[in-house]
């Protein structure tokens, strides 16, 4: 008999469905209060309601969850103690786009081993949400993968679409229909035209094709999501940080009719891919904070518990280091925390 369909599909496996899954780790009402709680914050900041300043940190990814925990219990102690000044988001990837191959993330491969395990990554991934939460600590993630929201959406604060999938049709519809403020990272090259097209596309009306929670496919309808926001990342070879570019990309958005907001990413190309670099991205941006500049309304770093990077086949893996882009160490990262609150304190005053 000819084939003509599924040629190069070795094998299908069925997938717990977002229900099962929630049903074994559920959103109770105090957890969803402390999501809320946490997204109405950022809505706050992006309504120009709050000057607070919001600052999404940790791991480029999360490849052990015991040391996201212990990174989450650090970060609770100075939400507590700067909560006054900054909006605090623990940045929780479970998903890494890949310009060809290599490890995608916690939920395709929690075994770090290449089995694609998904079912058990999705069950570790919302758990360690779950314990998040619970802590009072909002959480931040990257969406990737257009189905994986049901599973773990209504956990999470604040999300981003990535340079790679910021110019998706399918992402700008997702978002369009995300319950959660979302960032758009300006492209590869450093254009924060595509943002700007996206984040008007995700403002409006859409219909797209995906699952429901007991994992029938389904037609969903959007209203818009108004809260979609600027991300800069730097381009290929320039960092977009400092004043200038923040004063082109706010006439861009000006003039495309919606409100420059925006975050700063003080990594990838803004750090030129090293890590302590953060520091002198962060500080350029304190002092245009402290010049009265309004539009630039939260900062994010990559950091972990200890700084560098580690290959995906060290043995043993340290679950402190991360396994893909190089973080700044937790002392760093503590230290970069403070100066930003004393330098946002100062300007208040």
């Amino acid at each position: 008999m000819v084939q003509s369909n599924n040629v190069n599909i070795e094998s299908i496996s069925p997938l717990i469905t977002p229900a099962e899954l929630k049903a074994m780790f559920p959103a109770t009402p105090e957890l969803m209060q402390k999501v809320v709680d946490g997204r109405n914050e950022l809505r706050a900041v992006l309504d120009r309601k709050s000057d607070k300043h919001i600052l999404i940190t940790g791991p480029c990814s999360i490849h052990s969850t015991d040391a996201a925990l212990e990174y989450a219990e650090r970060l609770l102690k100075l939400k507590e103690k700067f909560s006054d000044r900054i909006i605090l988001i623990m940045r929780v990837y479970f998903e890494k786009p890949r310009t060809t191959i290599g490890w995608k993330g916690l939920i395709y491969d929690p075994d770090l081993n290449d089995s694609g395990d998904i079912e058990k990554g999705l069950r570790v991934s919302r758990e360690l949400l779950c314990k998040i939460v619970n802590m009072g600590l909002p959480v931040g993630t990257e969406i990737l993968e257009p189905i994986i929201p049901q599973y773990i959406a209504d956990m999470i604060a604040w999300s981003a679409i990535g340079a790679r999938t910021t110019e998706s049709q399918t992402h700008r519809q997702l978002t369009s229909g995300l319950s959660m403020p979302i960032g758009f990272k300006n492209a590869t090259d450093g254009s924060v035209h595509i943002a700007v097209n996206a984040i008007k596309s995700a403002a409006s009306k859409h219909s797209f094709i995906g699952i429901t929670e007991d994992g029938k496919a389904s037609v969903f309808r959007t209203k818009g999501n108004k809260y979609a926001h600027m991300v800069l990342r730097g381009g290929e070879n320039y960092p977009n940080y400092t004043s200038e570019y923040i004063a082109f990309t706010k006439v861009v958005m000006e003039k495309a009719g919606i409100t420059p907001n925006i975050i700063v990413d003080c990594s990838h190309s803004n750090s030129r891919k090293q890590p302590q670099r953060q520091l002198l991205v962060m500080r350029d941006i304190m002092e245009q904070l402290a010049a009265g500049e309004t539009a630039i309304r939260g900062t994010m770093l990559e950091s972990n518990l200890l700084p560098g990077s580690q290959p995906i086949n060290a043995f043993p893996i340290d679950p402190g280091i991360s396994i893909t882009d190089a973080c700044i160490g937790w002392e760093e990262t503590e230290s970069i925390i403070s100066e930003m609150y004393y330098a946002l304190k100062k300007a208040g005053s």
